[in-house]
């Protein structure tokens, strides 16, 4: 099943010190390698970013987004995901943030055969849930409206209002087993450690990331 993706780009990267979107890893900046990745698996990308951002994009991929100002702007990841939502057509939408360059195709489709019985499809590793690598359904609009009218902006925190199916950690491990899915770029150190682990893997002759 083809969805449509929302990447949430608007964040300040206050920790990186920097807008992180535009930092490369290999021969592409971050915000690049996640609509790569996520756009043979979609059908529409949809990129939610805050008011009076500007994303430089390669036309190939400026082809493939749609760029959308946050409805909520300040609102962190919820108003984004909410904005995304509004403006997506698709039922079902895979939700990633801007830079998580190891982004596991295998792992995102079984999340997507998952979806047609809930409105919520989201990993768990541990205790620990992963919001912004998740699939919502539309029908998650009017429970996100009400949190961010009353300034609640914890993602799950909605999450009692409709159908969510939780990807284990067992479930997780068949794809990605250690985990390079969720590693996000929130400082200069964690970029270093993205760089090391593709320089690396790319030295052996494989992919980090399943086709």
């Amino acid at each position: 099943m083809r969805a449509a993706s929302i990447i949430l780009a608007g964040g300040r990267s206050r920790r990186f010190g920097r807008d992180k979107i535009f930092e490369v890893l290999g021969n592409e900046t971050l915000l690049e390698q996640v609509i790569r990745r996520v756009s043979p698996i979609s059908q529409r990308v949809i990129l939610s970013v805050a008011p009076g951002q500007s994303i430089p994009l390669a036309e190939q991929l400026r082809k493939r987004t749609i760029e959308i100002v946050d409805i909520y702007p300040g609102k962190g990841s919820l108003g984004g995901i909410y904005s995304g939502l509004m403006e997506s057509d698709s039922l079902y939408n895979l939700v990633v943030a801007c830079d998580m360059p190891f982004l596991n195709i295998s792992l995102l489709q079984y999340m997507l055969q998952l979806a047609p019985e809930y409105d919520v499809i989201i990993p768990k590793i541990g205790e620990r849930a992963e919001p912004l690598h998740a699939i919502y359904s539309r029908n998650c609009i009017g429970p996100i409206r009400e949190l961010l009218d009353h300034d609640v902006l914890r993602v799950i925190a909605f999450f009692d209002k409709v159908r969510v199916r939780w990807v284990e950690e067992d479930e997780v491990n068949r794809f990605d087993p250690h985990h390079l899915s969720f590693l996000n770029i929130n400082t200069p150190s964690d970029l270093e450690q993205a760089k090391f682990l593709s320089d690396s893997v790319a030295s052996k002759g494989y992919s980090i990331l399943q086709k």
